[in-house]
């Protein structure tokens, strides 16, 4: 992979619990919004659906053809609990853009 999102379970781990139900993988989430906001879809349901029927998103998430994509309001509900009022998702954006600028996948100029 051109960019190592497997940091992101380092800053997460306080956040989640061994018991209970099964949550979303947390890399599944900064993923989500990453496509969102690089594609310019407008909302999560937007995302969701378009995950649903693109083979490179779902790819770029990990999910096969057959895998079963979480519902949107997955990610409200997981945001809510475990990212609102912190700055984990800027901390992990931007070491994503830090990383993303050194192997030289974009650039400043434009």
């Amino acid at each position: 992979a051109a960019i190592d999102f497997t940091f992101i379970y380092d800053l997460v781990k306080d956040m989640y619990s061994e018991v209970g139900r099964p949550s979303i993988d947390p890399v599944i989430l900064v993923k989500l919004t990453f496509i969102q906001y690089t594609f310019g879809i407008r909302s999560m349901r937007k995302t969701i659906e378009e995950v649903e029927t693109n083979m490179a998103y779902r790819w770029f998430l990990g999910y096969g053809f057959h895998d079963k994509v979480p519902h949107f309001s997955t990610f409200g509900k997981n945001y809510e609990r475990r990212f609102k009022d912190t700055d984990l998702f800027e901390q992990i954006f931007y070491r994503i853009l830090m990383t993303a600028a050194n192997k030289k996948l974009i650039s400043a100029e434009h």
